[in-house]
């Protein structure tokens, strides 16, 4: 599997990365619905012999058991993968999520962070959002501190803009940014992009296939039966009237795919890995069986003819009734 350099730092990672988000299992705020532990970590496994190489979680993702559901997924393993993770999403005994980047906070869900994932250093600790924007330059600060006393080896942001990144590189670099990106999503291609082409941050997307609906899985019927704690069943794309063109273009996807043995969600993917300033693309995981839907977008590329009709569709006004 062909790997690019990560920003300034020295990790060559694969195209595709395992995201552990939904391994953190239900019963909290942004849960994707109940998650057997087993099944993660038999995810994990079947990633790594793949020969994808990182792993991205975060300490919020199941409270902290998404972090602990990776530990115990590599205890053992030789082919230890890179391990990112973020911080500043806090919680209280109630579950009650927070958002904090004061330097004693950061300080000391990165010591959570270690002890939960069981390693001695972090490759990648970022801020998982630039929330409260009043705090950015405190939290990056801690975050560059943290990197010089060897708890962290290199720093990123995610779902940072253009002007909160400035802030940032003023006071260290960045190695990587974290935004969400996909054909449902395109926002960052204007400004976010080019900016980290010119300051050599690396780009890894999260959401490539918006949280499964364009994996070539998903259906009405799936999605009217999700867990009434899956927070997709709350967002815009997942719901009339953007759904019927979500599905379509789901479809699209289908018969783009079918020419070439690959799956709506590879071709999905590779519509977010066809842009150079993206370094890699973040792919939750929940099963080994989902790895062999998605596994061929590493290598897997579009035509320009490919693109032009994916962007002709997104082109059509969205009907307002159903």
């Amino acid at each position: 599997m062909t790997k690019k350099q990560l920003g300034n730092s020295d990790m060559q990672i694969t195209p595709i990365g395992i995201g552990a988000w939904a391994m953190g299992g239900g019963g909290w705020a942004f849960a994707w619905g109940p998650q057997d532990d087993a099944a993660s970590i038999a995810a994990i496994h079947a990633a790594l012999d793949a020969g994808i190489n990182w792993i991205d979680t975060a300490a919020v993702y199941g409270l902290g058991h998404s972090e602990e559901v990776v530990a115990r997924a590599l205890a053992g393993r030789s082919n230890k993968p890179y391990i990112f993770t973020k911080c500043e999403r806090v919680w209280n005994e109630k579950g009650e999520i927070g958002k904090c980047l004061k330097a004693d906070s950061i300080r000391k869900e990165c010591e959570a962070s270690l002890r939960r994932l069981k390693v001695d250093v972090i490759d990648l600790y970022q801020i998982h959002w630039p929330e409260p924007d009043e705090d950015i330059e405190e939290g990056w600060a801690t975050l560059a501190r943290l990197k010089e006393e060897g708890k962290v080896r290199w720093i990123g942001v995610s779902n940072f803009n253009v002007e909160q990144m400035k802030r940032a590189q003023k006071i260290a670099p960045i190695t990587s940014l974290q935004p969400p990106y996909s054909i449902l999503s395109p926002d960052i291609e204007q400004e976010i992009l080019p900016y980290c082409a010119q300051n050599n941050i690396g780009v890894i997307v999260y959401s490539p296939m918006k949280s499964g609906l364009l994996s070539g899985k998903m259906t009405r019927e799936r999605i009217a039966a999700m867990p009434p704690d899956d927070f997709r069943r709350r967002t815009p794309e997942f719901n009339e009237p953007r759904l019927t063109r979500n599905l379509a273009l789901v479809e699209l996807l289908r018969e783009i795919g079918a020419r070439h043995g690959r799956t709506p969600g590879e071709v999905a993917i590779a519509w977010t890995l066809r842009r150079p300033e993206v370094t890699a693309a973040i792919v939750g995981l929940r099963s080994p069986e989902q790895l062999n839907g998605v596994i061929g977008a590493a290598e897997f590329r579009l035509s320009d003819e490919e693109i032009h009709q994916i962007r002709e569709f997104m082109a059509r006004p969205i009907p307002t009734t159903v």
